[in-house]
């Protein structure tokens, strides 16, 4: 028996829900988004990140951490030091997402300014 396509279906638009969810989440944070700046422009330590945004490693770790979950950042061991770069993740389905919600508004902006400019006609003609 195959599976169900609207099974599978609905796994992915659930898994990109999730992920957008963990993206969103992650971004959502002025520090988490300075660390990707950070990392944007070359790889750093765990300590280095600590000692740029003013925290201790604990903090620090945690936010690398919800960052390493939502596939924004990676990081690697190497003896004692724990090295953080950008992830795989390239934000185009986050970026999708925002052109579409966008497109969506300014429609209905272009809509309401249309009804505004048709209101100010009648107003003058009225006059």
């Amino acid at each position: 028996m195959s599976p169900d396509p609207g099974l599978t279906l609905n796994h992915m638009v659930q898994y990109s829900q999730t992920r957008l969810d963990a993206s969103f989440a992650a971004l959502s944070d002025a520090t988490r988004r300075g660390v990707l700046e950070r990392l944007g422009r070359s790889d750093a330590s765990i300590t280095e990140l600590a000692d740029k945004f003013h925290m201790t490693l604990t903090g620090m770790k945690k936010h690398v951490g919800v960052l390493e979950q939502a596939g924004l950042v990676t990081t690697e061991k190497v003896g004692r030091v724990r090295t953080c770069r950008l992830g795989e993740l390239r934000l185009e389905d986050e970026a999708a997402w925002i052109a579409g919600h966008r497109r969506l508004w300014d429609a209905r902006f272009d809509g309401l300014d249309a009804v505004v400019d048709e209101l100010k006609r009648k107003e003058k003609s009225d006059e």
